[in-house]
């Protein structure tokens, strides 16, 4: 492994050949979840009415008359950890920011590879500063930092491990920018990675909204809003896919976690997608989340595997 003090702040080797990780193993979306960071509930807050126009999941919020509950928030959050700890899982939180209310989603400020983390580009100006927290605790967790994103705005949520070396790459040109995604897929297909670029509509936010895996071979995915040569991809790969109605992935259904051995994290109100993948084996973990997807985000949104054994 190349250490974090070697060159702290770019493991990446221009041209690809980037060793890997050896301490902190991560190549896939599915194998046993053993760490995972997530970001502080004690600063989440709901930003203002100022941002209605960020997200179209924020608006339909504000539309509903939906109101935060900072208590309630709490109580929820601890719900969640309790889920990643019952299943086995290591829980690491980023430093405490008061001014980045919504660091609590872990997954769009940073994402994890092989060969260590990468550090993205926010979209929203309120939401910038986020990069900090997540640059301290890698380098003060001996965390390679792959790669810090400079080509425009990208977001974590729009990295998508299908299978070790293969990723689907998201953008809007609005959290994530098409400049910006070519750039980070550059570096990886320099390492010998397969990508498919998923340009989607801004209304979907990132592709993890859509498409998330379950298990090596199983993937959760909203077919009325994936585009069909993505769904085509994956059934190339042979992924089975067990469909999200549109109502649940726009009220964050889809966006959940898979944990190994056939163990997902989802949330209470995904009670469809809930059903199905317990009828394909799997066991389900069900948190109340609504605090955190009323805002924008979901459980997947919420999390950054760190370290996963091999599937």
């Amino acid at each position: 492994m190349q250490s974090a003090q070697t060159n702290p702040l770019q493991a990446r080797v221009k041209g690809g050949g980037t060793p890997e990780m050896t301490d902190w193993y991560l190549k896939s979306e599915t194998g046993p979840l053993k760490d995972v960071l997530l970001g502080p509930a004690e600063t989440f807050r709901w930003l203002g009415l100022e941002n209605a126009d960020y997200s179209s999941l924020v608006r339909d919020s504000l539309r509903r008359g939906y109101k935060f509950d900072k208590q309630l928030a709490m109580r929820q959050h601890r719900e969640m950890v309790e889920a990643y700890e019952d299943a086995g899982v290591t829980c690491h939180f980023l430093p405490q920011d008061e001014e980045t209310g919504m660091q609590v989603y872990a997954r769009d400020s940073s994402f994890m590879s092989p060969y260590g983390a990468v550090i993205c580009q926010m979209a929203n100006p309120r939401r910038r500063g986020e990069y900090a927290a997540s640059l301290r605790f890698y380098l003060e967790n001996n965390i390679p930092v792959y790669d810090m994103v400079s080509a425009g705005n990208f977001e974590g949520g729009d990295f998508n491990i299908i299978k070790p070396g293969v990723a689907l790459v998201g953008y809007t040109d609005h959290r994530s920018e098409g400049v910006a995604a070519r750039q980070v897929a550059d570096w990886f297909i320099k390492e010998g990675w397969e990508i498919k670029f998923a340009p989607i509509d801004p209304f979907y936010v990132h592709i993890d909204l859509m498409v998330c895996m379950l298990n090596e071979n199983c993937a959760a995915v909203c077919l009325e809003t994936t585009d069909d040569d993505i769904v085509d991809w994956l059934k190339q790969k042979k992924i089975e896919i067990i469909p999200a109605s549109f109502k649940e992935t726009m009220a964050l259904g889809c966006n959940v976690v898979a944990l190994g051995n056939d163990k997902v994290l989802s949330t209470l109100n995904a009670e469809d997608l809930n059903s199905k993948m317990r009828a394909n084996g799997f066991k389900v973990y069900d948190p109340d989340m609504t605090m955190f997807t009323w805002a924008g985000g979901g459980v997947h949104c919420m999390c950054q595997p760190l370290r996963r054994e091999a599937a």
